[in-house]
Formats: C-alpha cells, structure tokens, sequence
C-alpha cells in the first residue's frame, strides 16, 4: 500500500511546532501528512487498555519501557509529527529529547482507537503510513470497534509488509525486535 502525501502541507513543520506550543494542554496536535491534526481526549477504557499494554511490557520485557504520549517525528524526511498513544523503545531513549523526538531507538508504537469520526483516516491510515515511512519496526492497532489487534510489521518503501489481524482473545505474538505475547482476552473488558 502506497502512502499519500499532501503535496502542499498547510504549514511548515516549524509553523506546526510553534502553533502546538502555544496550544492549551486540554488540546494535542498533530501534524500528519501536512495537515494540522487535533487528537481527541481519551476515554477511560482507552487509558485502561494503554495501562493493560505496558503492564505486559514491562514484565515480559523489563528493559523496555512504554512512553504514553511521545510526541514522535514520523513521515518521509521527518515532516510529520506524531503523539502515539505509547512508544516501545529502550529505558532511557529518550533522555534528552525535546517534546518531538528521533523515533530511531523506537521498536514499537500502540495507537488505540477513539470514538470519532477520523479515526479510521487518522489511525487505521496516515498514522500507519507515517510510522512506516519513519522506519519503526512494529505498529500495534488495538482497533475498539472491530475488536481487534492488527499488528503491522517489516516496514519497507514506506509501507508495512505485513499485517495481520488478531480478534480479542487470542494469543498475539509481537514480532521481532519486541518479541513479547498479548493475551487479548482482557480486551473484551473494554469492548464497545
């Protein structure tokens, strides 16, 4: 699948930062394919299935941690900017860094989905043509309405090779470089 990009963004990159410094904290900005995006509040279900995921991280993998909410430079030459639900990466990779960082140390990212009109464009589309453009090994879509978990992996050409699809309940094995295991039945908790 060949990514879209807006030919003409709305704005530079640096317009983008300085418009999302200025922003109130009850609002998050994006900055996908050239657009200026608003990403929406998350509900309590969406926080508890965020909290869910890095409680398997981190006792399956100790070492990594689950950064909610990193705001992640993505897309083709770093033109977008992105603020993932959770970055998988190393402890401490991101010591340093400013509010849009490097996603080079990141191994995964998990976007959960939002009860809203876009988020089918957003998550399901651009997010996930960015975060392969960037390189990013693993992209997990915990999918609430189709109840399911998509595990994008082997990102090439700005696209992800692989992605298959897993309903709540089975067994999802993470790829290489995670390597951990969900068991998804505690996602039905949150089913909608």
């Amino acid at each position: 699948m060949t990514p879209s990009f807006v030919e003409h963004p709305q704005m530079t990159v640096e317009e983008f930062e300085q418009i999302a410094r200025a922003a109130p904290e009850t609002v998050t900005l994006e900055f996908i394919q050239g657009k200026l995006e608003v990403k929406p509040v998350p509900d309590g279900d969406h926080d508890e299935i965020i909290m869910w995921v890095l409680r398997q991280c981190m006792q399956q993998r100790p070492e990594l941690a689950l950064y909610p909410e990193r705001g992640l430079e993505v897309e083709q030459y770093r033109a977008g900017r992105a603020r993932v639900d959770g970055a998988l990466a190393p402890v401490g990779t991101f010591a340093g860094a400013g509010e849009w960082a490097d996603p080079a140390g990141v191994l995964m990212v998990l976007e959960v989905t939002s009860h809203d009109h876009d988020t089918d464009r957003r998550d399901r589309s651009e997010k996930r043509d960015g975060y392969a453009a960037a390189g990013i090994p693993v992209y997990v879509l915990i999918d609430r309405q189709s109840c399911t978990v998509i595990v994008h992996s082997d990102p090439g050409g700005g696209s992800y090779h692989r992605s298959p699809s897993f309903p709540y309940g089975e067994t999802v094995k993470i790829p290489a470089p995670v390597g951990i295991t969900l068991g998804t039945g505690a996602l039905k908790d949150f089913a909608t």
